[in-house]
């Protein structure tokens, strides 16, 4: 069982407004994860693992995929505070799911 948060690099997000957007999307993902699915992966210890895109693009083909496939998903738009302008869209995660169905979607990203 895992995590995958997908991060967008071309943002240019700084150290800080990153990790917000990682956890922001690693919560959302787990609260839409059935309850068997997200015990489990508490269990086995929560792995997660931030990996990178350079493009809004890739993390709603990516949404897609994971949609299709049945896997718990979020995608995360910054509320527009500080950094980013509002409605930009920063993360996706998926899962918590088993590791080759995570891997499916994610699989052949680079870590962040």
């Amino acid at each position: 069982m895992k995590q995958t948060i997908v991060a967008r690099r071309d943002l240019g997000m700084g150290a800080g407004k990153l990790a917000a957007q990682v956890a922001h999307a690693s919560l959302s993902a787990v609260e839409d994860a059935s309850d068997r699915a997200r015990t489990r992966w508490q269990g086995e210890g929560q792995t997660k693992v931030v990996l990178g895109v350079d493009a809004e693009r890739e993390l709603f083909e990516l949404a897609d995929t994971a949609d299709a496939a049945g896997v718990p998903y979020a995608i995360v738009r910054d509320a527009g505070r500080t950094q980013l302008e509002p409605g930009t869209v920063t993360a996706l995660a998926v899962g918590p799911a088993r590791d080759d169905a995570v891997d499916r979607v994610t699989g052949d990203l680079p870590l962040y």
